[in-house]
């Protein structure tokens, strides 16, 4: 790592790193320093991930590195990332990494924060749907459904939706196995609500996983009537 830095500025920064304020003087020293390499060696040093100045240096190198040490989320990052770094290709994979990470995590919450990046940065919609197929998903957070049919919408337009962005929207949308009768009625009415502004697929997977908690609950055939008739409308 050492030779990518000026040994002048590691020097420096080892001179003060025991200090009580460590982080305050560097930030006062190297943030806006003259030198490229002292913002770039003060991006990668700094203590509590990079300052989203540094994200928004004119050098496209500091942009880098501090989007690379930056503790924001993605949405944030990417929004004050020096904008050479995304429309140059031979800049753009030096965050490769971190941007799946990042796209990882946009996947696993409800889409909206995922839309808005897509929205800022439309180029990043492959690493979207890779995330979509194949990202591991920690919390049982689901999508907000009108926000899963605009990214549905978004990658109809880019390339044919597959079963396997099928599958991977699914694991996204609320598991009707989870509710209780009140609370699929509930659901259901607002998906009528909603109809106009929802994808066809996501209306006919919810009308499909409707008949099948109809078809195994043991609910009063008047209640059973009842979800048939809201499901019946969806599509």
């Amino acid at each position: 790592m050492e030779e990518l830095f000026n040994l002048t500025y590691k020097d420096e920064v080892e001179a003060i790193k025991d200090g009580e304020n460590f982080e305050a003087l560097g930030d006062r020293e190297y943030i806006y320093h003259k030198d490229m390499e002292a913002r770039l060696y003060w991006a990668f040093r700094r203590p509590s991930g990079s300052h989203p100045q540094q994200i928004k240096d004119p050098h496209p190198l500091v942009s880098i590195m501090a989007f690379n040490h930056s503790r924001l989320g993605a949405l944030e990052r990417f929004s004050i990332l020096n904008p050479q770094v995304v429309a140059d290709p031979s800049l753009r994979v030096k965050i490769r990494n971190r941007t799946r990470m990042l796209f990882r995590d946009l996947v696993d919450n409800d889409f909206t924060e995922l839309n808005a990046l897509l929205n800022l940065y439309p180029i990043f919609l492959p690493v979207a749907i890779d995330q979509l197929k194949h990202g591991r998903l920690w919390n049982d957070r689901v999508a907000d459904d009108r926000e899963a049919s605009r990214l549905l919408q978004r990658i109809e337009e880019h390339q044919e939706i597959d079963e396997e962005i099928l599958t991977g929207m699914k694991r996204k949308l609320t598991d009707f196995e989870e509710l209780e009768a009140p609370e699929l009625r509930e659901y259901l009415n607002r998906l009528l609500e909603q109809k106009e502004s929802l994808s066809a697929y996501i209306l006919t997977y919810y009308q499909e996983q409707s008949t099948l908690y109809i078809e195994d609950s043991t609910l009063h055939i008047l209640q059973k009537k009842q979800l048939q008739s809201l499901a019946s409308r969806l599509v």
